[in-house]
């Protein structure tokens, strides 16, 4: 690989890089060792990273949408890609990208020169599946030893007796708690790689709604919004802990991927840091 795009990223001497496919059109290429003045580049605090580039496996380009007509999104794609939107497969990597570097603390490079940097401590969201289904008055006073106004919205079990209810904790100053618990058919993609029996078709999706749910579609939400997510975040993450604790089960965080104990310990104490710093994707 020669070009500007590629300066500076060199092949790891422990790794043979590989390709990952991505969807049906789209790979990943890599690992490849980043360092010095390209990693100083990209703004990541490491003292090495490693780059993966993404791209079409055919060699084409891919056809885009026409130009954004806004570009306030939480991802900051539309602004890292100004004169024409991704769309379809592409985006759908792209998303998956973003996701990836802001569970790992890396950053994108939006067609080698535009960089997304997603924040980690914008994640909030978490889903517990668990082979356990518990009631909504099993449910509630847990949610009530965080917020303690908590009560049941909707509680309509299906024919088949599974649970279906809705809790809300609403708080007054940063937003609600929002737990919804169903039986579902499909489990992310993460869990298919650990045994059936660690999880299971119950999802407990614990959710944070902020006084102006309009913030959560913005790059760079207000600072009110900053704190009230984080404080909403340690919370989620010691609620996912409780029940966990409970009824066993996988945590997966709102990119699709697992959350492990060291993560949900992370979440719970700002001050431990935020992602691994040592991802970067071209």
């Amino acid at each position: 690989m020669t070009g500007a795009r590629f300066r500076g990223i060199q092949q790891a001497e422990s790794v043979t890089p590989g390709v990952m496919r991505l969807g049906e059109e789209h790979i990943a290429t890599g690992p490849f060792a980043v360092e010095g003045e390209r990693l100083a580049e990209v703004s990541l605090k490491a003292p090495k990273a490693e780059a993966y580039v993404l791209a079409r496996s055919d060699g084409l380009r891919d056809v885009r949408a026409p130009a954004p007509t806004s570009y306030d999104d939480r991802d900051g794609i539309a602004r890292s890609f100004p004169q024409a939107l991704p769309q379809g497969g592409e985006l759908r990597v792209i998303q998956w990208a973003v996701a990836a570097a802001r569970k790992t603390g890396g950053v994108l490079l939006a067609d080698g020169h535009r960089l997304m940097a997603p924040d980690p401590t914008g994640s909030v969201n978490l889903t517990l599946y668990s082979a356990h289904p518990l009631a909504s008055g099993d449910i509630l006073p847990l949610l009530r030893a965080f917020i303690a106004t908590a009560e049941v919205g909707a509680d309509q079990p299906t024919a088949d007796g599974s649970p279906h209810y809705r809790l809300v904790g609403p708080t007054a100053y940063d937003g609600s708690i929002v737990i919804d618990v169903e039986r579902v058919d499909r489990v992310p993609r993460a869990l298919a790689e650990l045994d059936w029996r660690s999880y299971g078709p119950f999802a407990y999706r614990m959710s944070w709604v902020p006084a102006n749910p309009y913030e959560l579609d913005l790059e760079q939400p207000s600072g009110l919004h900053v704190i009230a997510r984080a404080r909403m975040r340690s919370s989620m993450a010691r609620l996912a802990v409780t029940l966990q604790s409970r009824i066993a089960g996988i945590v997966v965080d709102d990119g699709g991927f697992v959350a492990g104990a060291g993560e949900l310990e992370t979440r719970n104490d700002p001050q431990a840091g935020t992602g691994s710093g040592g991802r970067a994707w071209v």
